[in-house]
């Protein structure tokens, strides 16, 4: 009974079939068994035990998708952090810009005042450059006139193409330049060539005996030229129109090609011609009075303007003694 009672212990130290003293406890051992003591004590099988390593498992599981979760937390965090540096550096080159651009337009804005001047001084510089030029023809009517008429008699094709020359270089040098000192430059090759014609044209009257009509001429020019100054003045709108710069363009372009087509061909000029050309330079003075007085005024502009005008004057000068003198015969 010892014995047996001491292999009965032997198998509950082993751990087998959990309390199994005899067999006629054998329900009860699968009682026991049922209750999976063993299986339990194994920990693998076991009911409870087998949630509990499922509970694990997913728990394991629920810390893992609480990790993946974090890490898309921190993604998200980093994201939101990017997203708002990135605000940051585009509100910085916002501003950035902002200031570079207000900067620069400040510079610009100085720089168009500083060319600005008054109209006062606009006029002084328009009307200085115009006495400019009529002192240079008065130069060249009073010590190159002999000169001139030898020029123009012994190499008229050089004078000729000369004349044109400096006409149309001097002309783009005003038009197109905004820089007074070239502008002033161009305005000069413009006033020496159509001084030269002026004082061609003064020589022959004074050899064929028309010397009195020149006082006259330029006092009629005088008068005609601050008459229209002063309606274009006071019709700035008018005088200005672009509809009344295209009439004044084309009549002009159509007076040159009959012109040339009567120096062609040898015909009389057309005393019509005269007159016509007449009215167009008084359309041309006003018309470029008015647009010198529209808009800014800068150094520039005057010297520009002075050169319209100057073209202006001149050739109404000299149609109104080329009249003047026809009157006389």
């Amino acid at each position: 009974m010892n014995l047996k009672n001491d292999n009965t212990n032997g198998y509950n130290q082993n751990g087998g079939y959990n309390l199994n003293g005899n067999y006629s406890n054998g329900y009860n051992a699968n009682n026991n068994f049922n209750a999976g003591n063993g299986y339990n004590m194994s920990g693998n099988y076991g009911a409870v035990n087998g949630y509990n390593t499922n509970n694990n498992y997913y728990q394991s599981a629920g810390n893992q998708n609480n990790g993946f979760n974090n890490y898309n937390n921190y993604n998200n965090n980093l994201n939101n952090n990017y997203s708002a540096n990135q605000n940051l550096f585009n509100g910085m080159s916002n501003a950035y810009m902002a200031n570079n651009n207000g900067s620069y337009q400040q510079v610009q804005n100085a720089y168009a005042n500083a060319e600005r001047i008054s109209d006062q001084k606009f006029n002084l510089i328009l009307g200085g450059c115009l006495l400019w030029g009529f002192l240079i023809n008065c130069i060249l009517c009073t010590v190159f006139s002999d000169s001139i008429i030898a020029l123009a008699l012994n190499n008229y094709a050089v004078f000729l193409i000369s004349y044109f020359v400096l006409v149309i270089v001097g002309s783009v040098m005003v038009n197109k330049s905004d820089n007074p000192v070239v502008s002033f430059l161009g305005y000069n090759l413009i006033v020496i060539p159509i001084g030269m014609i002026i004082s061609m044209s003064l020589s022959v009257y004074v050899a064929a005996g028309y010397s009195s009509i020149i006082p006259t001429a330029f006092g009629i020019t005088a008068v005609v030229t601050l008459t229209m100054m002063v309606l274009s003045s006071a019709f700035p709108d008018f005088f200005a129109s672009n509809t009344l710069g295209k009439i004044l363009g084309i009549t002009l372009i159509v007076t040159i090609i009959i012109e040339l087509l009567l120096w062609i061909t040898g015909a009389a000029s057309l005393g019509i011609i005269d007159y016509i050309v007449v009215l167009l330079f008084c359309g041309y003075i006003g018309y470029d009075w008015a647009k010198a007085n529209m808009g800014e005024k800068t150094v520039d502009k005057a010297v520009d303007a002075a050169a319209m005008l100057y073209v202006d004057i001149a050739n109404l000068f000299l149609r109104i003694m080329r009249i003047l003198a026809r009157a006389q015969r």
